[in-house]
């Protein structure tokens, strides 16, 4: 919501930046984009955690603050386990395509549809 500031590498502040709004559905056109949104909402989220923990540690399990805590970090977990998933199906598609590992030329330059 914009209300929790992140420390992060300017790799990852871009690859959010792109993003906003997030609103709706999220669609990624290549594995290389799969990755760095996944590696972008990874880092996010171990920042959430870490702000959660500190606030349950801070005041109490129960209070309004760490349950708010804990409903934003789950939310982002969420997306995070759908991205990956999503990322191991357009790995297999690939290599299924390319009879093989995944270059990083392939997971760049082959796209998927919307």
């Amino acid at each position: 919501a914009g209300d929790v500031p992140v420390m992060a590498p300017p790799e990852v502040l871009a690859e959010l930046a792109s993003r906003l709004p997030l609103e709706g559905d999220v669609s990624v056109g290549t594995l290389a984009e799969q990755r760095r949104l996944e590696g972008a909402v990874t880092y996010v989220l171990d920042h959430l955690r870490r702000r959660m923990d500190a606030i349950v540690l801070d005041q109490y399990v129960g209070s309004d603050d760490a349950v708010n805590a804990y409903f934003d970090y789950a939310y982002v977990l969420s997306i995070r386990t759908r991205l990956a998933e999503a990322g191991r199906e357009m790995a297999a598609m690939l290599e299924v395509m390319m009879g093989g590992v995944v270059t990083p030329d392939g997971a760049e330059e082959i796209t998927f549809p919307d």
